[in-house]
């Protein structure tokens, strides 16, 4: 299948893709039926592969209603990206938005367009939400931010139109219901944090714990036992190089920028983890 170029992330995500592509397609199974990706974020890897049928999921709302708007309102949603301006005032004025009552009677065209605006002028492009599930970024002062990228967002929308794509908001575990052997699945959970200090305050209100890594190995072991692939991606720590001892697991060096102390960023090692040759 010819793949279109054009569809790319259309947000930044913390822990994106796109610079480990090449060693992730490099042990990409060959065959599979359907597609599944239970941490959807940036979408690097659906619309890398681009496949004909999947199932993307994330727990963030409000990144999912993204999604789904620039799958179904695209030209909307552009018209509405055009009324921002990039000043700090303005920035703050919607990014508070989310901390007032009537923030759910918002439409799904106008949070969609929020999403997009504040990922793009805020600062680091990082994507972060307090303990009250609040976006909490400051503002980035970037000259001239990308903030409507009418290529990609039409790109993206045909793409999803054209193509078996279900777009689900929930538990990664309940993104696999009725899975069936021969599917693939693609892991990129938050990662182990490498250090105490490096805890990252998740994209969602909640963050993602160690119990839920241990419940992402196990549901890991479920899809084995099935004859369902999966590949999975964290960060190498010592705790996930024993919790997936059994499988395949390849040491690949990434560049991360986002660490509260400047000393820390740059490469450090990942694992991409699977159950097949």
């Amino acid at each position: 299948m010819k793949k279109n170029k054009l569809v790319a992330p259309f947000v930044k995500w913390v822990g994106g893709k796109r610079q480990l592509m090449p060693a992730i397609k490099e042990i990409l199974p060959n065959n599979f039926s359907t597609y599944y990706e239970p941490f959807i974020g940036g979408g690097a890897v659906l619309f890398e592969i681009q496949p004909k049928k999947a199932f993307i999921n994330d727990s963030n709302e409000e990144l999912v209603n993204t999604y789904k708007v620039i799958k179904n309102y695209p030209e909307e949603l552009i018209s509405d990206l055009k009324t921002h301006i990039n000043t700090s005032d303005y920035f703050y004025k919607i990014r508070s938005l989310d901390r007032e009552s009537n923030f759910d009677k918002m439409s799904d065209i106008k949070r969609a367009s929020r999403v997009i605006y504040l990922n793009k002028t805020c600062y680091n492009g990082l994507y972060r939400v307090n303990n009250s599930g609040e976006f909490n970024s400051p503002f980035g002062r970037y000259k001239n931010p990308n903030i409507v990228n009418e290529v990609t967002i039409r790109a993206v929308s045909k793409y999803l139109r054209n193509n078996d794509i279900t777009i689900i908001n929930g538990d990664f575990e309940n993104a696999l219901n009725n899975i069936r052997k021969g599917s693939f699945v693609y892991f990129d959970p938050p990662y182990d944090p490498v250090s105490k200090s490096s805890n990252f305050t998740g994209y969602v209100q909640g963050g993602f714990n160690i119990f839920d890594q241990v419940r992402l190995r196990d549901l890991c072991d479920k899809l084995d036992k099935k004859g369902v692939s999966f590949l999975v991606s964290n960060s190498a720590t010592q705790f996930i190089m024993d919790l997936y001892s059994r499988y395949n697991i390849t040491l690949v060096k990434a560049n991360r920028p986002i660490n509260s102390d400047a000393t820390k960023r740059g490469e450090i090692d990942e694992v991409l983890i699977r159950n097949y040759e």
